[in-house]
């Protein structure tokens, strides 16, 4: 969308061009600073300026404004076109789905919009063409909230198809809300993966001065050039400064923060990595060898699963309909996994149904067990399972997709309780 005609006139009138410094007076007030860009996602009446604190802001203009060129004309950033590739570099596909790492700020409302295509995201940082030849695609342009089994299936193609074609690592920037569930369903879906696979995001918008985008999207591209690992991770900041990033299992990971730049954890195991910002991994595990051959898609999904909360005074009346509907219920228990006994008689109902019905714990840390107390028990004896130490959107993720790749309840039962990925072990760790 471009300017409206009388603010392109005043614009033009004083000569002013994106870069400038410039003074625009409208409606009384008076703002300084460098014009930015006007991108799609604003109103045509909008002015976009870098003001001193290293903050964009967006003021909409009134017929009869006056624009003034303040100190000369800085010249503005330019897109660049890709980077030729280098021989002896590592070749890594990037991915992008849209997120915060890949937004811009709508001035005419307030809101975040992805508005960068994934080539600009490699511009953007040009320290990665050092380590790596990155070719980029947009696969979708959206925010993680919108993203469903549809998106995951489609993504996990567009990863296989990329690392058959010789890619050595693939990176998926990804808005971080429900980055957890995406890098679950990947580690599901794919098989024989050659390397890393890696989902980054960032907290903040690349038009604010503590925006994580790019350094989070080069710690991702490190961890991939550094070889050997080959998964589903998430790489995001592990530290409120720029010191520190962790790579995390793909389904060990979740977001424990609202708005913090460390705000991803891995829980129930340690980090995979953990990179400085001078590019240096610590890694703990010497990773194994890689598979050979080609990486196969297993992305059938049984849509028809719940995941719920257990709450005091829980009715089974109110969840009656929806667990007797659903071929798999994932229910996030208190404390070792327990519901009120009042909804054992609905559990055993709906496994008596054909249903899967598997116990996860809202406390996160630490390990379902169903033996210890009786209302735990009569939830076993009801046909319930439970999965250890999985996060319950891990256990969600898994569920949908051991329904659909396999024959019946009880194959997909044992497929829940068999380590796959590293969702679940009796291994603990303990935070100092």
């Amino acid at each position: 969308m471009s300017y409206s005609e009388f603010l392109s006139k005043a614009l033009d009138a004083a000569g002013a061009r994106e870069g400038a410094r410039i003074e625009a007076s409208s409606g009384g007030k008076t703002y300084s600073g460098i014009l930015m860009p006007h991108h799609e996602f604003s109103s045509p009446d909008i002015l976009i300026i870098k003001i001193g604190s290293g903050y964009n802001i967006g003021v909409r203009m009134r017929p009869g404004l006056e624009v003034r060129v303040l100190d000369g004309q800085h010249e503005a950033q330019k897109k660049e076109d890709a980077a030729p590739r280098i021989d002896g570099l590592p070749n890594i596909s990037l991915i992008g789905t849209g997120g915060t790492i890949a937004s811009y700020v709508d001035y005419r409302t307030g809101a975040v919009r992805p508005a960068l295509s994934a080539s600009e995201l490699t511009n953007a940082v040009p320290e990665i063409r050092d380590i790596a030849n990155v070719s980029a695609r947009a696969l979708f342009s959206i925010f993680s909230e919108n993203m469903g089994v549809e998106h995951w299936q489609k993504l996990a193609e567009a990863v296989a198809e990329e690392m058959n074609n010789g890619a050595a690592a693939v990176i998926i920037p990804h808005g971080t809300d429900t980055m957890g569930y995406t890098a679950a369903a990947l580690s599901f879906m794919l098989e024989g993966l050659s390397g890393p696979v890696v989902l980054v995001g960032a907290q903040r918008s690349s038009d604010r001065p503590s925006s994580d985008a790019s350094s989070n999207l080069l710690a991702a591209v490190r961890f991939c050039t550094a070889g050997g690992n080959a998964g589903v991770f998430a790489v995001m900041h592990d530290s409120p400064g720029d010191d520190s990033f962790a790579v995390h299992t793909g389904t060990r990971v979740r977001k424990m923060h609202t708005s913090r730049r460390d705000a991803f954890r891995s829980i129930n195991a340690p980090p995979v990595a953990r990179i400085g910002a001078d590019g240096r991994i610590e890694q703990p595990q010497i990773p194994e060898a890689p598979p050979a051959g080609k990486v196969v898609v297993r992305s059938a999904m049984e849509k028809n699963a719940v995941l719920l909360q257990y709450y005091p005074g829980m009715s089974p009346d109110l969840f009656e309909d929806i667990i007797m509907k659903s071929k798999g219920i994932v229910i996030s228990g208190s404390g070792l996994g327990h519901v009120n006994e009042n909804m054992v008689p609905l559990i055993k109902k709906a496994c008596g149904n054909g249903s899967v019905v598997v116990i996860t714990s809202q406390c996160l840390n630490g390990s379902t067990n169903l033996n210890v107390y009786n209302t735990g028990r009569d939830m076993l004896s009801a046909g319930a399972i439970s999965v250890g130490d999985m996060l319950p959107e891990t256990a969600y993720v898994k569920l949908m997709w051991a329904l659909a790749n396999t024959a019946d309840a009880e194959e997909a039962k044992k497929l829940m309780k068999t380590p796959l990925r590293s969702e679940t072990g009796d291994r603990r760790t303990v935070d100092v």
